[in-house]
């Protein structure tokens, strides 16, 4: 073994699969762990190495910090020398916030509200007008054409959203002669006892004075607005009776429109604080609401066969009878007559309302009669029940007619009008962040400004190209900043991690990654080997569990684990050099790396079955109103760089279709105009990678129906009988035979506050999730504990003789998973075994041979030889008659499909366009394709 001066030392790792292994892994150098799916590349660089500089760094803490973090076990390893902290980018710690954005994880978010905050220019959101400031008289003004009578309390805003007792403040008020402020909307007694919490924000406005709007402008009113400008530092605050908040600002405001606006703040720009966040959406800038298309799904059926979905078929009830009948009168139509041959105006009046008319003159007495009729309207109705109903039945009921859609009052922007109307360039800042990052880098770097302008942003701009530079370098330059968190891949959330370390410029640190290849295309993958071995020169041990072959060849260190998965991996087949890997016969990476073993081209392209679905006029997101053809029965792959509209394309356009036509799903796909060939299938199926459940109890076993089967035949064992035990009583999802105390997870979950959430293994029943009782039932002299701790390949031995049981078990062998245990909790598995699970559960049902699948990179996750494996059951698929549709970057993938859509030629605005369709051999022709022109070396 090659020495090394510094080296991370690791002795006896036996970590789940690991087989007492000892290691020398070289500091300050990028290092590659591969090996085949289950050999134990996770156990060693997250569950031992990891953990252990997690658990280091926790005993740093204070006794006092450490109690509120709990126990963090030591890995099963011996020692480990030379350790430097670690931080983890995995794929699995992307935010499910709603309110996270690649904007605000990044921070760019920040730097922009600061940016907007100290240069932005206030326009007027009415007129559009610069905003000027205001003098007294012109406040008096604005306030005198308040309605005659109107009480108005007026107010000097003086604290404004901040933590505090603020309590020597509110004695300083009592002693200058002020009796009364308006707290958190609430109007106090300064001469009481006021304790406000500390810990929470607050806001205070001193009441002045109160008024009533007179024809004259009277002297107290004139004295009262000049004393609360002046306590107000230029500001102050009007409430009517009806408590609707005006503010006047004595800098700042409108001539034209008589509005006034408050001196720039950054928090103003923040979606996540009241003070910015629209009002109406909260900030989220989508809300739930009644969709038209839901409550008519079908446009083709008639009021008799219920083409309203909420009313259904007749009988209706009074009210919706006698409007419906009086509409048909009105506008001459019959219950038959389908939905979209009914007049216009008679449909609006069915589903939006109609307000009460004057009645007409007697030549047209009965049509004015019709039309006085008061109909509130189906969806203002249902969305009135939602907000107001306490039932949980009728709230899911009125949620399946409406999905999310963008904000009345934002237009999706999440902050309010009057920020908005902030503008550097003609640009408000909600614009600017809906520009691509690529954009973004162009928009900065030609910024022009006057001088005073510049030496403010100057340093502010130098940081937000910086970040915008780092996640460019990482592939992600299609992004924008408003783009969810929650929406992001797991590789995309890796890489902006990655980008956000890379800027925070630490050094002597361990960096371990898992495949942050995932999602890039070929052309953009040395972007981010470039972007690795940068973190490596600043002086970091940059760890890479990853199967690319390129990241291999620029790692300075490669580790190969195997020979096989689960209880055949954990031992150490090869370290060294790239060079060195190529010669080693016990390696089965290095025999793929060199050569000695490939994935084999196809000999023969299908022809398929001279049929096709064609979806014309795509449009969503960056689609360009394509239109693209998915011929049938054949190995479909769709390419093209990261953010060109794969996955817009096929799993928010071609996926809900289908959807919609075979299961009436209610996910409402992206614009397109029409979809054709629906008839030639029978049924989609979207195998993805979200994980199989959400907690440690759900796992393969149960997702699969395994468990079900397994269940019965302990159920039917004597000793259950003579006990009298049901099926329930091996499931750990009901009372009864599980362990109460972990409630049939096995382990308990502990909130780390400041750190995720850990689980740790349940003390009652030591990780088995059954109680006592239950565990002493033993069938083959296995208990039900035994039975989900067995790995696939060990389950399949043991249930030979039982047909529905094997089969399903062999399916999961067949899409590489002989190594994952029936009972392993879902939160351990990673994406891409969630997908093949799904994949196995599907190959055990009935095959029709006119199915569609749909998979988003299979291969995620996956080394050579498990995607040789996987390859074969998706052509075994095609070969009965059924349509396989991949999202793939992989090119062992690519050049084995009948046909290929590749989109592009960019990412973002400057994708969408089809670039190139047909087989292997005719894309790698096409120089307009970046997948052709890597296909050339394969092919």
């Amino acid at each position: 073994m090659k020495k090394f001066l510094k080296t991370i030392h690791i002795q006896g790792a036996r970590e789940h699969n690991l087989k007492n292994i000892s290691l020398h892994i070289p500091r300050e150098k990028l290092v590659v762990i591969t090996g085949l799916s289950g050999s134990g590349k996770s156990s060693l660089a997250f569950d031992t190495i990891y953990a252990e500089g997690q658990r280091r760094y926790v005993e740093s803490l204070s006794t006092y910090a450490r109690q509120f973090l709990g126990n963090i076990n030591k890995p099963d390893v011996d020692n480990i020398e030379g350790l430097s902290p670690a931080i983890s980018i995995e794929q699995k710690t992307r935010s499910k916030n709603p309110r996270s954005t690649v904007g605000t994880v990044t921070e760019i978010y920040d730097y922009l509200r600061l940016l907007y905050a100290r240069v932005g220019e206030q326009k007027c959101y009415k007129c559009n007008n610069a905003v000027t400031k205001q003098s007294t008289e012109q406040i008096i003004d604005s306030i005198m054409k308040f309605s005659m009578g109107e009480k108005l309390m007026i107010m000097s805003p003086v604290i404004n959203m901040k933590k505090g007792t603020h309590k020597d403040l509110l004695k300083q008020f009592v002693k200058e002669g002020f009796l009364k402020a308006y707290i958190n909307k609430e109007v106090k007694n300064l001469t009481d006892s006021l304790t406000l919490n500390k810990n929470k924000k607050h806001n205070i406005d001193l009441i002045i004075d109160r008024v009533v709007i007179s024809k004259t402008k009277n002297m107290r009113l004139v004295e009262s607005v000049a004393l609360a400008l002046q306590v107000g530092n230029g500001l102050i605050k009007i409430i009517d009776s009806k408590q609707n908040e005006y503010f006047f600002n004595e800098k700042l405001a409108c001539s034209e429109c008589s509005i006034s606006y408050q001196d720039l703040e950054p928090r103003f720009f923040s979606f996540n604080s009241p003070l910015g966040a629209c009002q109406t959406c909260d900030g989220l800038g989508t809300m739930m609401l009644i969709d038209e298309e839901r409550i008519v799904p079908d446009k083709n059926k008639s009021m008799i066969q219920g083409a309203i979905s909420p009313l259904g078929e007749p009988p209706w009830r009074r009210k919706y009878h006698n409007t419906i009948s009086a509409l048909t009168k009105e506008y001459m139509f019959d219950l038959k007559t389908p939905w979209k041959n009914i007049p216009s105006e008679a449909r609006q009046i069915l589903l939006y309302g109609n307000k009460k008319r004057k009645k007409k003159s007697k030549k047209n007495q009965f049509k004015g009669e019709t039309k006085n009729l008061i109909f509130n309207g189906i969806i203002p109705r249902l969305q009135y029940r939602y907000t107001r109903t306490h039932s949980s039945y009728i709230r899911e009921w009125i949620e399946k007619f409406m999905t999310i859609q963008s904000c009345e009052t934002c237009n999706g922007h999440r902050l309010k009008k009057e920020h908005l109307s902030v503008l550097i360039n003609n640009i408000n800042i909600a614009e600017l962040c809906s520009q691509s990052i690529g954009d973004l880098i162009i928009f900065f770097t030609t910024f022009k400004q006057n001088k005073t302008n510049h030496k403010i942003s100057e340093s502010i701009i130098k940081e937000i190209v910086s970040r915008l530079s780092f996640l460019s370098n990482v592939g992600l330059k299609y992004l924008n900043l408003n783009r969810s968190a929650a929406t992001l891949s797991g590789g995309e959330s890796q890489r902006i991690r990655l980008a956000t370390q890379i800027g925070a410029q630490l050094v002597g640190v361990l960096y371990i990654l898992d495949e942050p290849s995932i999602g890039l295309h070929a052309r953009d993958n040395q972007k981010l080997i470039d972007t690795l071995i940068n973190l490596k020169n600043l002086g970091n041990t940059v760890i890479v569990v990853e199967h690319d072959e390129n990241t291999m060849k620029s790692a300075d260190w490669i580790i190969d684990l195997g020979i096989g998965a689960g209880i055949h991996g954990g031992e150490i087949t090869f370290q060294g050099t790239y060079k060195e890997i190529l010669k080693s016969n016990n390696s089965i990476t290095g025999q793929y790396l060199s050569n000695k073993k490939r994935i084999q081209i196809p000999t023969k392209r299908r022809i398929g079955n001279n049929k096709c679905i064609q979806l014309k006029g795509a449009s969503g997101h960056n689609l360009k109103n394509i239109n693209v053809r998915f011929p049938l029965n054949k190995f479909i792959c769709i390419t093209g760089v990261s953010g060109s509209g794969k996955s817009t394309l096929v799993n928010q356009t071609l996926y809900p279709c289908l959807a919609k036509q075979y299961f009436s799903s209610s996910i409402k796909p992206l614009h397109y105009k029409k979809i054709d060939g629906l008839l030639y299938l029978d049924k989609v199926i979207d195998i993805n990678q979200s994980p199989i459940g959400k907690t440690p109890r759900s796992n393969p076993a149960t997702y699969t129906g395994l468990f079900t089967h397994i269940r019965d035949l302990f159920c039917n064992v004597s000793e259950s009988k003579i006990r009298g035990y049901k099926a329930g009583r091996f499931s750990f999802n009901v009372k009864g035979g599980r362990c109460e105390s972990c409630q049939g997870m096995g382990l308990v979950k502990v909130e780390m506050h400041f750190l995720p959430d850990v689980y740790i293994q349940c003390e009652q029943c030591k990780g088995k999730r059954f109680n006592k009782e239950t565990l002493e039932i033993k069938y083959k002299n296995k208990n039900i504990s035994d039975i989900l701790d067995m790995s696939i390949e060990s389950a399949i031995t043991f249930f030979k003789n039982h047909n529905t049981i094997y089969r399903k078990l062999n399916t999961l062998k067949s899409v590489g998973l002989s190594y994952i245990k029936l009972g392993q909790q879902a939160t351990t598995l990673s994406g891409g075994e969630s997908q093949r699970i799904k994949l196995s559960k599907e190959l055990s049902k009935v095959n029709t041979g006119r199915t569609f699948y749909i998979l988003d990179e299979p291969t995620t996750g996956l080394h050579f030889e498990d995607i040789k494996l996987l390859l074969k059951v998706l052509h075994e698929l095609t070969d009965k008659g059924n349509t396989v549709l991949v999202i793939e970057h992989n090119l062992d993938v690519i050049k084995t499909a009948d046909w290929i859509i590749d989109l592009g030629p960019e990412g973002g605005d400057m994708g969408g366009f089809v670039i190139a369709e047909g087989t292997p051999e005719m894309i790698k022709k096409d120089k307009n394709s970046h997948t052709g022109k890597y296909l050339q070396a394969l092919i």
